[in-house]
């Protein structure tokens, strides 16, 4: 039986998205704009709402008490306690979508929030969620690529990547551009997928490039490989909280919308309504689950410091 492998630092998405050739950074970046683009309306629609503008993952510590809305923003909570944020820190939004993390903190904890995304219309979406919301005085939003920020040398009190890192071709430059701009004693919290092997077969296979199509992610890493680029970089107190467990009802969730959603996208598909990524993202909707099901992936939160 034929397997397939992920290295670092390689796309490993469908030939059909990238036509037969690599992709360099700069068309990465420009796929994953197009995904987020496209999407934008997917994700209210069927995903997040205009309270919590989550394009993650929820975090059910108590199934029975939450609403799947609810467990999106319990899932900004989590982040919070985990890298021990106070409200009178800095903290760097570094993938911000369109803004709900940002616009979390600012609301609940009166944090000063700079964002960053490489879409200019996620940033012009979040500056108008910010308004709704009140909070536009404490956040601001930008478009800069968090591998290479515009910003100096400890800036930061926090960085905060909640479904981020992901995206980042090669993991490691995240990493040492999250530690250029932290104080000292700033922290950087991840929360993000983690390979738990390297080699798939071919049913496995189909789910690994079906979630990293419909996500415009590169590849993904192992919760090792990650925490030695964070020792290579010169974090330490690393600490890493395996969450798959308080995820798994949103992947049954996600799941559960895209098999309601079946004939919708179908027809839409048919009739020439829905967009590459659209279809991609809607796809991945039914395989991100066996990616978890199978133990092919686990979910964690990284916190460490400067």
């Amino acid at each position: 039986m034929k397997t397939y492998r992920i290295e670092p630092n390689q796309d490993y998405r469908d030939q059909t998205l990238r036509n037969d050739a690599q992709l360099s950074a700069e068309e990465l970046q420009e796929d994953a704009v197009k995904h987020y683009d496209d999407c934008y309306r997917d994700y209210l629609t069927a995903w997040c709402n205009r309270d919590n503008l989550a394009l993650h993952y929820g975090y059910w510590d108590k199934p029975e008490k939450y609403q799947h809305h609810q467990a999106l923003l319990n899932k900004n909570q989590q982040l919070y306690e985990k890298a021990g944020i106070n409200s009178d820190e800095h903290v760097l939004d570094a993938g911000c979508g369109i803004g709900g993390s940002s616009i979390w903190m600012a609301r609940e904890h009166a944090n000063r929030v700079t964002g960053i995304t490489i879409s200019a219309k996620q940033a012009e979406y979040a500056y108008k969620h910010a308004a709704r919301h009140g909070v536009k005085d404490k956040v601001k939003f930008e478009v800069a690529d968090f591998c290479a920020t515009p910003f100096d040398d400890n800036s930061f009190d926090v960085v905060w990547a909640l479904e981020s890192s992901c995206h980042a071709l090669d993991k490691s430059a995240l990493i040492k551009e999250a530690y250029r701009v932290l104080r000292p004693g700033g922290r950087l919290v991840v929360c993000d997928g983690f390979l738990l092997q390297r080699e798939f077969n071919e049913h496995q296979w189909a789910a690994v490039v079906a979630c990293l199509n419909g996500w415009a992610v590169p590849n993904l890493c192992t919760r090792e490989e990650f925490t030695g680029y964070l020792t290579q970089a010169g974090f330490n107190d690393i600490n890493v909280h395996d969450i798959t467990a308080q995820t798994l009802p949103s992947s049954d969730y996600m799941l559960q919308v895209a098999k309601r959603l079946y004939p919708v996208q179908k027809f839409s598909q048919w009739l020439g309504l829905r967009s590459k990524a659209q279809t991609a993202n809607y796809y991945v909707g039914l395989y991100q689950h066996q990616f978890f099901a199978e133990n092919l992936a686990e979910y964690c939160i990284t916190t460490a410091q400067k």
